[in-house]
């Protein structure tokens, strides 16, 4: 298949999954001269210590910017933490949840340009015009919707229960308070409508993309795009490829393998999905999956490089016809 010049391509993503994929992506559509906005999942922001902090911005953000700290996957690549360590001293924020001088760098200028009235989608703008991403990031709201983990002795953000205590605390559900009064962000439909592809990344199904995908009118969006809608399983011999999605899902009542995350995101009309890349592991899955009406496409999934992963985002373009 001859590659498709200048596409136009959406992807909605969030975590690590999401950056490392948005990389490969990001280097193939410039080869091809195609244009890429990021659709980027904001349940995971927070307040804390005065700073509003925007967790899978900053990772899409530092991973285009190739100043991502690759063996964290998060945060900026050699980062200090004098500033976290006296703010420590003074108790103030979370000891557990460490932030760089040069992570807290954006967050101080996030938050200066949001009290001065800008909003999240014109704050972004302002850090991503640092660097030559190849890319246009946009919040999926400008709304603060951020995620909230329900248990039977109450409840807490998100960040607590992934970070602190790494998703052992057994969760009842998740929320994300103001969702329901949301609007895409700036811009989205718009991409969205525009898009000769829409690609759905490789994160955390329930608290990464599900967040996007509950903004009113985001997912009627997808069902009425003219493009392909084409998802990456983030799920590789039922297993989750990264942290604690396995947790996520079966408080969702979703079947932690390939098929069940297919399942999930439905086929288009209902669902959002034309299309589900699965991992050569699940090569047996792919029947139940075009059974949901889902195009399945067996690839390699695991992005252990650069080349295997613009190989994955070429894979992708693929099952969209591009």
């Amino acid at each position: 298949m001859t590659p498709t010049a200048a596409p136009r391509v959406v992807l909605l993503a969030g975590g690590v999954g999401g950056s490392t994929f948005a990389t490969g992506l990001r280097d193939e559509l410039r080869a091809r001269g195609g244009d890429l906005a990021v659709v980027c999942n904001t349940g995971d922001d927070l307040w804390l210590s005065g700073l509003r902090l925007q967790p899978d911005v900053d990772s899409m953000l530092y991973a285009l910017a190739g100043v991502k700290d690759l063996a964290q996957g998060w945060g900026r690549a050699g980062d200090s933490r004098r500033v976290a360590d006296e703010l420590a001293a003074w108790n103030v924020g979370w000891e557990w949840f460490l932030l760089g001088d040069l992570d807290l760098g954006a967050h101080i200028a996030r938050t200066s340009w949001l009290r001065e009235g800008l909003t999240p989608t014109e704050a972004i703008a302002r850090l991503q015009a640092r660097w030559d991403l190849g890319a246009t990031l946009l919040p999926m709201t400008d709304t603060e919707v951020d995620t909230h983990v329900v248990l039977d002795a109450g409840r807490m953000h998100f960040q607590e229960w992934w970070t602190r205590h790494r998703a052992r605390l057994e969760p009842v559900r998740f929320e994300n308070p103001g969702i329901d009064a949301s609007v895409p962000a700036p811009g989205v439909r718009d991409a969205i409508a525009a898009a000769d592809a829409i690609l759905v990344a490789p994160s955390n199904p329930i608290v990464s993309i599900g967040p996007i995908l509950a903004v009113p009118g985001l997912a009627d969006a997808l069902r009425a795009a003219s493009a392909p809608v084409v998802g990456v399983s983030p799920i590789i011999g039922d297993a989750p490829v990264r942290g604690m999605a396995d947790v996520c899902l079966r408080v969702a009542g979703v079947p932690c393998t390939a098929a069940g995350v297919a399942g999930h995101y439905g086929a288009r009309g209902g669902g959002v999905l034309d299309a589900w890349l699965i991992a050569e592991e699940d090569a047996a899955a792919a029947a139940s999956v075009d059974a949901l009406g889902i195009a399945a496409h067996v690839e390699p999934l695991w992005m252990s490089d650069a080349a295997r992963t613009r190989a994955l985002a070429v894979a992708a373009l693929g099952a969209a016809g591009l």
